[in-house]
């Protein structure tokens, strides 16, 4: 089971991957809106900004989101791990449930392309 020191560690590189992205990746990245990604197994929720093509995590919390964010992820932390290194395909992975993405339908429309 992957540790809270190394959830957040995935979470800063893949707010590094995206800020390296370019073309229709950058684009999609691009937004400005809360962003919350809860790790079930440890049962903590990661809060911040997905802003200027990076994600800026500002805390965590224990348990489910407190608040809802407008950018919504779910997932175990071995998952979101194994996202960021890219050994779990994201499209896959959420097809069939282990990763939940929710957010504003042009939000997802926009995201979609991340995948």
């Amino acid at each position: 089971m992957a540790t809270m020191a190394e959830c957040r560690s995935a979470l800063d590189e893949l707010s590094a991957t995206l800020a390296a992205a370019d073309g229709d990746v950058r684009g999609a990245a691009a937004l400005d809106r809360s962003l919350s990604c809860h790790i079930k197994d440890l049962d903590v929720t990661f809060t911040g900004r997905l802003e200027n093509g990076r994600i800026e995590v500002s805390g965590h919390r224990p348990g489910p989101p407190h608040e809802r964010a407008q950018v919504r992820l779910a997932m175990t932390g071995d998952d979101l791990v194994a996202l960021v290194s890219g050994r779990l395909d994201f499209g896959k992975a959420w097809a069939s449930g282990r990763v939940r993405l929710e957010a504003g339908f042009r939000d997802l429309l926009r995201l979609r392309k991340l995948l």
